[in-house]
């Protein structure tokens, strides 16, 4: 079905602000032919966000069409942040590795990143995934139309903030933004953001917000899940504490399915709003057990060479970690290495969060004290990190279930890390 456009939109179709502004055009109408789009809406959000932050060689198209678009003018109609990086000299590193790093995979990083300067660059901080911490300053508003494709933001942004985008592949983002519409389908729309599936939590202590979040993602893959049963753990208010909470939870249920928004009862904006009314008819149901928890973990492949290594490096923070989470892991490390009569961490640990959150981080006194237990603090991406061949072959863990699904680290929840790295023992 051909899409309906307005004007202004086939306006540029035609090519009324040049030849590569049409192909931007040409390009998102065809992505929303192919979901059955009827029509285009405009991006309403003030910034944007790109997933494509790593200045990969191997990603040269990439770094040719934007270049065109530089050429022609067609910059983004919205600043933008934009993914971790995908390197700091701070994380360990051996010397193969760093060379690997610097001169192989990521040799292109800073050529990228003046093009993402030009292009519409936020700041030199606007480098995180979790670009809706208040620190960033891209935190959509109820409603507002985006143009994201980072996974874990966009059902953030989706269930959390009330916003609306699609799960959108990467360069779609920055098609959307200079073009200034997407293409209505799917999560933008009323029917799309509907439940097809009810989840009702019936566990005896609060779950794993990883794990839960992946027994739900594998579960309903794409579809839409309605929440009950959280309120004996999350309460009913989006404070800094639930917020963390459903930011980990949500990246798990995009990583290990494919979810883009979730609901969950007296809680997330439009559950709030609508209630019940959001289920849709004939939508399935699936309870979430103590044991469905322990089944889903225990069914995670182990892909270290030897399943018994000794762990060589421990990643928390994928997404990055919020300004809470550093303080709650600041005392729980200290409190951890007290009780087993140890200084320091007895692991190389990283905690990654956002560089500008990190910056207000060291601000504090809590910075200090981390420091002191040998923890790295870092604005690294873990998942880039680990794309590193002779990275990927170390047996590294971390409480991270998209870094488990995406690489060869291997998931311990939180209280497991912490006994790690303050104890020690084997995986």
């Amino acid at each position: 079905m051909a899409m309906k456009l307005t004007p202004v939109e086939q306006g540029l179709l035609d090519g009324a602000k040049g030849e590569v502004m049409a192909k931007v055009m040409k390009t998102l109408v065809m992505y929303g032919e192919a979901f059955g789009a009827e029509k285009m809406v405009p991006v309403t959000s003030k910034y944007n966000h790109l997933v494509t932050s790593f200045g990969l060689k191997m990603m040269t198209p990439v770094f040719q069409l934007m270049q065109q678009l530089i050429d022609a003018g067609a910059i983004s109609g919205q600043e933008f942040s934009v993914d971790p990086r995908p390197v700091d000299p701070n994380v360990p590193a051996n010397f193969l590795q760093k060379l690997i790093f610097n001169k192989i995979m990521y040799a292109s990083q800073d050529s990228y990143e003046a093009q993402l300067e030009k292009l519409g660059l936020m700041n030199d901080d606007a480098f995180t995934c979790a670009c809706y911490l208040d620190q960033v300053g891209n935190r959509p508003e109820k409603g507002e139309v985006l143009s994201w494709a980072e996974s874990s933001a966009v059902v953030y942004a989706n269930s959390v903030l009330g916003a609306r985008c699609n799960r959108n592949s990467g360069i779609m983002d920055i098609m959307g933004s200079i073009a200034g519409y997407v293409p209505y389908f799917g999560l933008l729309t009323d029917e799309g953001r509907r439940a097809t599936w009810v989840i009702r939590v019936e566990t005896t202590k609060k779950p794993e917000a990883q794990l839960l979040g992946s027994a739900i993602g594998m579960k309903v893959m794409e579809d839409v899940p309605y929440i009950m049963g959280m309120e004996r753990w999350l309460g009913r208010e989006l404070n800094d504490e639930v917020c963390a909470y459903l930011k980990d939870f949500g990246a798990a249920t995009a990583s290990n399915g494919a979810v883009g928004l979730y609901h969950i009862a007296g809680l997330t904006p439009e559950a709030v709003e609508q209630g019940e009314a959001l289920i849709a008819e004939g939508a399935q149901e699936f309870v979430i057990t103590d044991a469905v928890l322990e089944e889903t973990k225990r069914n995670y492949p182990v892909m270290w060479k030897n399943p018994d290594a000794q762990p060589k490096l421990c990643f928390v923070g994928c997404p990055h970690m919020s300004l809470q989470q550093l303080k709650d892991w600041t005392v729980a490390v200290e409190e951890g290495l007290a009780a087993s009569g140890q200084k320091k961490v007895l692991i190389p640990t990283v905690f990654t969060t956002a560089p500008a959150v990190k910056k207000e981080f060291e601000q504090t006194e809590y910075a200090a004290r981390l420091a002191k237990t040998g923890v790295i603090l870092s604005y690294i991406c873990p998942l880039m990190y680990m794309n590193n061949p002779l990275c990927k072959s170390m047996p590294v863990m971390t409480s991270s279930n998209k870094l488990r699904t995406y690489t060869t680290a291997r998931y311990y929840t939180e209280a497991e890390i912490l006994e790690k790295i303050t104890k020690g023992g084997r995986a």
